[in-house]
């Protein structure tokens, strides 16, 4: 009745794979893993938002945790670079012994670069609440002079 050769019923063959079998491995693989415990993130890159009128660009710079002695604001010309080296310690203690120090060191680093010069003198920056808050005055434009040749 049937005339199914060997090489049929091999491509007609589907792997069986239990319903439930990757849900149970997720919770054993969990269950059996090693206890970690969580720390807390460090910040990992600085986020702007720049503006622009006549006069001036002004950068909101996201900084949370960071210290102001810490953060460091550079402009030359156009570019501006912002820096800043975050360190974090933390000790758990239950009942006078330590169970836990985690230690986090790091450094930021962004430069950007705007369409006209800065006037570096008249810059200023202020950081409250973990934003880093840039009022950068653009220099005045020098207008082109024409030269005579004689």
């Amino acid at each position: 009745m049937f005339n199914l050769t060997m090489e049929a019923i091999m491509t007609s063959l589907m792997r069986f794979e239990p319903l439930f079998s990757e849900p149970f491995e997720d919770f054993f693989k969990r269950v059996m893993r090693p206890a970690r415990w969580e720390v807390e993130a460090a910040p990992m890159d600085i986020k702007l938002d720049v503006a622009e009128t006549e006069e001036a660009y002004t950068v909101k710079a996201e900084m949370p945790g960071m210290k102001k002695d810490d953060i460091h604001v550079e402009i030359d010309g156009n570019v501006v670079a912002i820096s800043a080296e975050s360190k974090a310690e933390k000790k758990v203690e239950e009942k006078g012994k330590m169970i836990r120090s985690e230690r986090y060191y790091g450094s930021l680093y962004r430069s950007f670069t705007l369409g006209h010069e800065i006037d570096e003198a008249a810059a200023d920056a202020k950081y409250v609440d973990g934003i880093l808050e840039l009022t950068l005055p653009k220099r005045a434009t020098s207008r082109v002079k024409t030269v005579s040749v004689h």
